[in-house]
């Protein structure tokens, strides 16, 4: 089954190591340190989280929001003037339905002008 294609095997990414992650990089976790250091707690997996406070390669979490927020948005936009320009091409009028006439009913059924 295998083939002999020893190529395709192990991860296809390269995990950094640990190391490179220091608490110093990321001010908002020092300060977090600081807190838990007056309450007499300590987090050691804080180092975890250092990743995310990396401006130059994850951007901020403002920017990733606003990506993950309007991620579809032109796509989204264009399938919005498409379906406007095909009802307006069709002559489709919402408000033009004969059943929801009120001028024709003269008043009668409950639905007089008010």
């Amino acid at each position: 089954m295998g083939g002999g294609h020893d190529h395709h095997h192990g991860p296809p990414y390269k995990v950094p190591d640990a190391s490179i992650y220091k608490l110093e990089d990321a001010p908002e976790l020092l300060e977090t340190q600081r807190a838990l250091a007056r309450r007499g707690l300590k987090d050691p997996w804080l180092r975890n989280e250092v990743w995310r406070y990396n401006a130059k390669e994850w951007s901020t979490h403002r920017v990733r929001l606003v990506k993950f927020l309007f991620k579809g948005f032109p796509l989204g936009f264009a399938a919005f003037v498409a379906t406007i320009g095909i009802e307006y091409a069709l002559g489709v009028d919402y408000h033009a339905h004969p059943a929801h006439d009120h001028g024709s009913e003269g008043g009668h059924g409950g639905h007089g002008h008010h």
